[in-house]
């Protein structure tokens, strides 16, 4: 008898169970309490969609939602669990809210999660038109980062060779079944990652109900047991070489699970995620009017040194794609095998 995705219990035993009741009226309780709240002011243009929802793993994905003019976000801070609420309410006035353990936290990174970090200096968008339109039509991007190495990690390894559908799915399946139901008014339940322990201790089966591959359950296992260190070591790193060196010498992280760290942590400017299946041809496309490969799109965006992945953000922003040549990729589902 296969048993349904959405009954998978996280705890076996009765404790385990006893111990989860515990946490959920913990959060129920800290749900009602007063939220800590804050304001932030940017000093430049934001766009507060377009930038923060570049953390979000499809539309489904459990720890970021929309309602309304509402952005909520659960996390995992290193003061513990947080719910983030986030909205513009009058232009260049951030209103942010939180609840949990972690919620200092969370208001204090606010303003680097709406890209207060990001420095264009030395940004040239007229080395081409369509960036330069781009650019002129969306001066409210920014880069955004976390500062939570682990939950970039974990999420890039899990988009490893496959679909972005099954990806985002796979996300949501252990995020929901294995994280921390976030404390909060929330609109509907959401759930922060787990702790890196917790990733550590996802059973097999789990990560193949989940759909994925045993490669990339090993890879996140495995960057879990170096835990903490990782992260510091990730943290400390001065410049962006220096961090591909420390998440490359892990088994089955390479240059794109790499970049795509590096984008979300830390809102890297000049990262390119180097082996993607369609970024070198809309790359190449949008640039050209022609595909091109990964060392295609390296010599295209050598034009905006510091500033690659800024380039690729407004490519992705001008609308501007390459036509479809055939149908849309089925993926196989071979979690019942």
């Amino acid at each position: 008898m296969t048993t349904s995705l959405s009954r998978i219990p996280r705890d076996r035993d009765a404790a385990g169970f006893a111990t989860r009741a515990a946490r959920e009226r913990a959060l129920a309780a800290a749900g009602r309490e007063r939220a800590l709240e804050t304001e932030y002011r940017p000093r430049h243009p934001l766009d507060l969609r377009r930038t923060v929802l570049a953390q979000r793993r499809g539309a489904g994905d459990p720890t970021m939602i929309v309602d309304g003019t509402v952005i909520w976000r659960a996390t995992r801070t290193p003061e513990g669990v947080a719910t983030l609420a986030i909205r513009e309410v009058s232009r260049g006035v951030i209103r942010g809210a939180a609840w949990g353990p972690g919620a200092g936290w969370a208001l204090a990174q606010l303003p680097a999660l709406c890209g207060a970090g990001d420095d264009p200096s030395g940004f040239d968008a007229s080395r081409h038109p369509l960036v330069a339109d781009a650019h002129h039509r969306n001066p409210g991007l920014r880069l955004s980062r976390t500062d939570l190495v682990f939950d970039a990690l974990a999420g890039a390894v899990i988009e490893q060779k496959v679909t972005g559908m099954q990806a985002f799915a796979a996300w949501r399946r252990i995020v929901t079944w294995y994280g921390e139901r976030a404390p909060g008014p929330t609109p509907r339940p959401m759930s922060a990652p787990p702790t890196i322990d917790g990733w550590r201790h996802v059973p097999s089966w789990a990560w193949h109900r989940a759909g994925l591959e045993p490669p990339q359950s090993r890879t996140i296992v495995d960057a879990a047991r170096r835990g903490a260190s990782l992260v510091r070591a990730v943290t400390a790193a001065t410049d962006g070489e220096d961090r591909d060196r420390v998440l490359i010498s892990l088994r089955g992280v390479g240059p794109w699970t790499s970049a795509e760290t590096r984008i979300k942590a830390f809102g890297d400017p000049d990262a390119v995620s180097v082996g993607d299946y369609h970024l070198a041809h809309e790359v190449g496309y949008a640039l050209t009017g022609t595909r091109t490969d990964d060392d295609g799109m390296l010599r295209l965006l050598a034009a905006w040194p510091g500033h690659r992945q800024r380039v690729v953000r407004l490519i992705g922003a001008s609308g501007v794609l390459e036509p479809r040549r055939g149908p849309r990729l089925h993926p196989e589902d071979h979690r019942d095998r």
